[in-house]
């Protein structure tokens, strides 16, 4: 309920609901938490909160939160620190960390084994979650949004 009412703009109610889901562990609401605290939606700007539930998702293996924590670190000046969050975001199949490490790879701040070792992990990662089901949900998932269907179901 909380990630609904965060994509319909609901802030208050999103806070509230993820509040309640990252109490009994939810990573994906902690990870949730970060954004609304950072970006300061439905509630006042709170780097601590934000830098709080990101650290939380990023010890579960959320990945965005392991890139966002590399953007942080990036933000900072802390060059090095923000190039192994985005390893380990890239190790876990996320390609936004691919394009960062592309970016200081190209800059000289990433040799070139790491992001060499950093492509093959992120390729295997992605291989790992391929399957004739997944892809034919993907295809199936556009179709069904906007379906008159889908529609329905919403306003139940």
């Amino acid at each position: 309920m909380g990630m609904q009412c965060y994509h319909e703009e609901d802030y208050d109610n999103a806070l509230d609901y993820l509040t309640k889901a990252a109490e009994l562990g939810d990573v994906k609401a902690h990870y949730h938490l970060s954004l609304l605290y950072g970006e300061g939606k439905g509630v006042e700007k709170d780097e601590k909160k934000e830098i709080y539930h990101l650290e939380v998702a990023v010890l579960a293996g959320h990945p965005r939160a392991r890139h966002n924590l590399g953007c942080y670190e990036e933000g900072n000046g802390r060059i090095d620190r923000a190039v192994k969050h985005w390893i380990i975001a890239a190790n876990l199949g996320l390609d936004e960390a691919i394009q960062a490490l592309k970016v200081y790879y190209a800059n000289g701040e990433v040799r070139k084994d790491e992001f060499a070792a950093a492509l093959r992990v992120h390729q295997a990662a992605v291989n790992a979650t391929k399957s004739p089901q997944r892809e034919a949900a993907e295809k199936f998932l556009p179709k069904f949004l906007h379906s008159s269907l889908h529609k329905e179901i919403i306003e139940v």
